[in-house]
């Protein structure tokens, strides 16, 4: 009884985490655009690449949740290699970001 309502609820709470995640880096990605065009047209102090980096690792973070949550749906060892090798992927892609945001503020600092 607990399995299939897991199988039934599970797959919405994928899609709506990843969908919190897609929303995160677009909206990011428009912030990050409106500042720059701001700092074309006049003096701008943010830091346009700190930002847009903070909103794609938090939007890594979402779909890297949703790819945790994928695992309990597995049901064969190729699928479980697959969504291992994506969660991997998307964790190094969020250790670059990360990396890039500290040496960003190093070298702002």
């Amino acid at each position: 009884m607990l399995e299939e309502f897991i199988h039934l609820v599970l797959p919405t709470i994928i899609a709506v985490i990843e969908l919190i995640g897609i929303f995160v880096v677009a909206v990011s990605a428009v912030q990050g655009f409106y500042f720059y065009l701001r700092g074309l047209f006049g003096h701008n102090d943010r830091n346009i690449k700190l930002d847009l980096a903070n909103g794609m690792a938090t939007g890594l973070e979402f779909k890297v949740a949703s790819e945790i949550l994928k695992t309990v749906l597995v049901r064969d060892l190729n699928e479980l290699l697959v969504l291992g090798s994506v969660i991997v992927l998307r964790a190094l892609l969020a250790l670059l970001i990360h990396f890039e945001m500290k040496t960003s503020k190093e070298h702002e600092a």
